[in-house]
């Protein structure tokens, strides 16, 4: 089954909820950058949570996420719209460690334990609305819900996994954050904080074949998710020659006479999706200006 989520909501309105498998998301991120185990899992579990952020949005709304921490993976960029799409990257994909004491993928010591996590939203308004908060375990997840609580002072529960099979393809992958709207009850923030306690890891229930829809019924309870929108959801890269040709033209007449002269055309490629793109000596004289 394709990568999809789930938008919803419990308990009258008073709880809003997401829950994504990105499986085939995160292992096409994982071939295109070639990352091996514990980066996969520090950049797929970004991945999930930073799709959920952007169907959180309308329209040609975007984001990008930044986690700049001080580990040797260094910083994981994504960005992610309101239709599903997300693309993503690491600086050092080559990041790979013994499991912790948990059994788990070594994320924490990866991302490093000081840094920041930002969020810019481009809503299509003259500025950009930005938050950022300083990173408060490295594990991706409780960064995200310390984010969520005081940049944006939204209660929420942010949970994500990924596990990675021996060949370093990814096995299961997937997220939910559940987010408490003003006027939640005592008592149904208790029920969600036992539910969320005591839910298996999210990426064994992918593994063992629950839905999204299972996994909200397991945060919820049964009976009291009412699903509002399925969102299809990729890995997407709006990357293209044209679009580096425009960029090749801002550098000006004597950047691309260099670029003709040393190295006899010009190779680029993007950091997101690493495809390559060549161009010649007379494409690189068409671009250049009157």
């Amino acid at each position: 089954m394709s990568d999809y989520l789930l938008k919803a909501t419990a308990f009258g309105g008073d709880v809003r909820a997401y829950a994504i498998n990105s499986t085939d998301t995160v292992e096409e991120a994982r071939t295109r950058q070639d990352t091996w185990a514990t980066a996969s899992a520090a950049l797929g579990r970004t991945l999930s949570i930073s799709t959920m952020l952007g169907a959180m949005l309308k329209g040609e709304d975007k984001l990008t996420v930044k986690v700049e921490g001080n580990g040797p993976m260094g910083a994981i960029i994504a960005d992610a719209n309101a239709k599903g799409e997300v693309r993503g990257y690491v600086g050092n994909p080559h990041v790979d460690f013994e499991s912790n004491a948990q059994g788990k993928l070594d994320v924490r010591r990866a991302v490093g334990t000081e840094g920041t996590l930002s969020i810019v939203k481009d809503l299509g308004l003259k500025n950009h609305f930005t938050g950022q908060v300083p990173i408060v375990s490295g594990e991706i997840s409780e960064d995200f819900t310390y984010y969520l609580a005081n940049s944006e002072q939204v209660p929420s529960a942010v949970g994500a996994g990924v596990l990675v099979n021996p060949d370093h393809s990814i096995l299961a992958a997937g997220g939910f954050i559940v987010q408490m709207m003003p006027g939640a009850s005592e008592e149904t923030i208790a029920q969600i904080e036992e539910k969320v306690a005591n839910v298996p890891p999210i990426s064994k229930l992918i593994q063992d074949g629950k839905q999204p829809e299972e996994i909200l019924e397991l945060l919820l309870g049964e009976g009291n998710v009412k699903v509002h929108e399925r969102l299809a959801v990729q890995f997407s890269c709006p990357c293209s020659k044209e679009r580096l040709k425009t960029a090749i033209q801002s550098l000006g007449n004597e950047e691309i006479d260099a670029m003709i002269r040393e190295d006899h055309g010009a190779t680029a490629s993007c950091h997101f999706c690493n495809e390559i793109y060549k161009f010649t000596i007379d494409e690189l004289r068409e671009l250049k200006t009157e």
